[in-house]
């Protein structure tokens, strides 16, 4: 194995620098200030606003989704959708423990209950065979042509993978599971923007898709976040409920249900507007970037994370597998003691305190392989120089 050393130094050739390198900062290099300055000029800075049915109108170019419906960010995105599934309390929904923690804490918002699904090593998605194992041992599908869980009695209403780091998981198989149970799919391509699987974008395989626009992920305009989805019903709810659910009128104020305040600002979407101009040049940049440290890494005996067969990952965050957490751990400290950001994968889901009674799928084998070893290194585009 490389020493960590010829690791760091290898990092601040790619990035030309020997000051902080982030682990991914934004990049701001189109027309974000022409359009910002343009909604300020308008006075239109809120939820109602040109550039946010122009965003709408563009992530529907870019995921081949009929409909998209914005939001503040992506865990409103996910709770919306969840709404939009009917989830209600105590249902159960079926997730990854390798996740950030708004898949899981979207679920909770609901009164429902996540259960814990294990992933595949190569995808770091949630993995076909051990969703298929689980409803088979648990799950029945009753005279309502709803499915639940045989053990508890709970209603498995919805199912939630999510492409890790912007890897796409086996997405066409797990919906095919999902089909076969009557389990609704909800995809979580919050970290997946310009990801495809099999020629088709990350969050259009489900019932509905998710993302994010982060300040750290690939597109961003602060925060921001989008539902997608290729029914109309659900569109047109979604827009209702993240405004409030205000029924139209010239003046009146009449809500009909109780809404949510989650529609995108315009000030936001002008941002967003001006980065996903740039999309397909962020891609190309980070592929670049991702075939670099592949090619570094191969002679390092250190294992890079590539994308499967059939998948084309936007390499969101870069990935390295250490070989044990004992080396991750002394990676994570000499790397970030240089001034090179590098963060491992999250704390997995069920080891956190509020969701330590959820349901955990037989055997989390390679989520927790993952969790011990997995480091995210720098990704930011490179600039050219």
């Amino acid at each position: 194995m490389a020493p960590f050393a010829d690791i760091v130094e290898f990092i601040r050739s790619v990035y030309k620098t020997d000051k902080f390198i982030p682990l991914h900062a934004p990049l701001f290099a189109g027309r974000e200030k022409e359009y910002l300055a343009e909604t300020i000029d308008s006075t239109f800075v809120s939820s109602v606003g040109p550039f946010v049915n122009q965003f709408e109108k563009i992530m529907t170019e870019i995921t081949g989704a009929k409909y998209a419906v914005a939001t503040v960010n992506g865990t409103s995105a996910l709770h919306i959708a969840l709404v939009l599934a009917n989830v209600k309390p105590g249902d159960e929904v079926l997730t990854q423990p390798l996740t950030f923690v708004a898949t899981a804490n979207a679920i909770s918002y609901l009164y429902a209950n996540a259960v814990f699904i294990d992933v595949e090593r190569d995808t770091m998605g949630m993995s076909p065979g051990s969703l298929s194992s689980f409803l088979e041992k648990n799950a029945v599908v009753k005279a309502d042509g709803f499915c639940y869980n045989k053990n508890t009695g709970n209603k498995i209403t919805a199912c939630v993978p999510m492409h890790t780091f912007g890897f796409p998981c086996r997405i066409d198989e797990i919906k095919e599971i999902c089909d076969k149970w009557h389990i609704i799919l909800i995809e979580d391509a919050a970290e997946s923007m310009g990801s495809t699987y099999k020629n088709k974008h990350t969050g259009i395989f489900g019932k509905i898709g998710v993302f994010s626009l982060n300040g750290n992920k690939i597109i961003t305009c602060g925060g921001g976040g989008a539902v997608v989805t290729d029914d109309a019903d659900i569109a047109a709810k979604a827009k209702h409920l993240t405004t409030q659910a205000k029924v139209a009128h010239a003046w009146e104020f009449f809500h009909d249900e109780v809404g949510y305040n989650y529609r995108m600002p315009n000030v936001n979407a002008a941002l967003a507007c001006a980065q996903l101009e740039q999309l397909a040049g962020f891609l190309e940049n980070k592929r670049k970037l991702a075939k670099a440290y592949e090619v570094f890494f191969k002679k390092t005996g250190i294992d890079f994370i590539t994308e499967i067969t059939d998948a084309k990952a936007n390499y969101w965050l870069n990935c390295i597998l250490l070989s044990n957490k004992n080396d991750r751990d002394g990676f994570l400290a000499y790397s970030n003691e240089n001034k090179v950001m590098t963060r491992p994968a999250w704390t997995l889901m069920h080891r956190l305190p509020m969701f330590k009674n959820c349901i955990v799928a037989d055997g989390l084998s390679n989520a927790e392989f993952i969790e011990e070893r997995l480091v995210n290194i720098p990704s930011s585009v490179v600039l050219e120089k």
